[in-house]
């Protein structure tokens, strides 16, 4: 798997402010990166680094597996950053046009295929002028769609979108990721909205990455568990392999916690009560993403 994105000690300041530092990265092909942070966090720092907007103040970046002709290199990606550019004089179907010309992308398709995307296509004759948050959101992702780039890099690209059209451009990620190969890194505060699609992540906190972690990995660590309070906790654990095949379990924290079996609690404790162990508790666990990264960056 080719390597699309890699920042090794990435770091921007603005005099003595730090934005971004010490930040390295790994994004594959086909990978929908997100990366999670709060809001001044450095997301879109980063992402103005990567997109050519900024130029770091130390470290190094490259893409596609080059760390020279970065400007060559980024012709193939496609980006929506912070508050959209739009020309608000120009109709939706201008305004594209003109992106797709400056872009060298030969035929008008291009232009109706970012447009019907976005569910813009009756719509290009109006002027963006009119156009609702929404909407504008929209024609940004509809830039950012055209030519069928292989980095997708959004800031934030589900802000001012209603719930229809939050699922559709979520599901033409996936699509894209999936059927293209085409790499996705995307911002965002909203864990539980990233935990939909993402494949990979990086949290990000006062312009350090805190962890980079892949959805795999991320839920397995926040898996709902069950709790049983017991005198012995070693007993107990004989009993629960011996009767019931548990092998996914810690001793600790009071008594011993499960991963598994959990949906038969009653039979477990009636087990271990009949084998002469003493149960004080039965607690069913588990942790939000957003209660992992708050834990995560309270650590940090």
């Amino acid at each position: 798997m080719e390597t699309v994105i890699r920042t090794q000690g990435l770091g921007k300041a603005y005099g003595r402010l730090k934005a971004l530092d010490d930040v390295s990265i790994e994004v594959g092909t086909g990978q929908i990166y997100g990366l999670v942070g709060q809001n001044g966090a450095g997301k879109t720092t980063l992402i103005r680094l990567l997109t050519g907007l900024a130029r770091p103040s130390a470290g190094e970046l490259s893409l596609f597996g080059r760390t020279t002709g970065l400007n060559r290199q980024r012709r193939r990606a496609g980006a929506l950053i912070d508050v959209p550019a739009l020309c608000l004089d120009l109709t939706a179907r201008q305004h594209v046009e003109a992106l797709r010309v400056q872009r060298g992308l030969a035929g008008r398709h291009w232009t109706d295929e970012a447009l019907e995307i976005v569910g813009l296509a009756d719509e290009g004759g109006k002027k963006v002028r009119s156009f609702s948050l929404g909407m504008r959101q929209r024609l940004a992702l509809a830039s950012a769609f055209l030519g069928d780039p292989e980095l997708l890099v959004l800031d934030e690209p589900v802000n001012g979108l209603d719930p229809t059209w939050m699922i559709a451009i979520r599901h033409e990620l996936v699509r894209r990721a999936r059927e293209q190969g085409t790499t996705v890194l995307v911002s965002s505060h909203l864990l539980a909205e990233l935990d939909l699609f993402a494949s990979h992540y990086g949290f990000i906190h006062h312009g350090r990455l805190v962890q980079q972690i892949s959805a795999d990995e991320l839920h397995a660590r926040c898996e709902r568990s069950l709790r049983i309070g017991v005198d012995d906790p070693a007993r107990a654990a004989t009993v629960l392999e011996e009767s019931f095949g548990v092998r996914r379990y810690t001793i600790g924290d009071g008594g011993i916690v499960l991963a598994e079996r959990l949906e038969d609690a009653a039979a477990l404790n009636a087990a271990l009560v009949d084998a002469g162990v003493a149960v004080g508790a039965l607690e069913a666990r588990s942790m939000s993403l957003e209660n992992y990264y708050t834990e995560l960056v309270k650590g940090a």
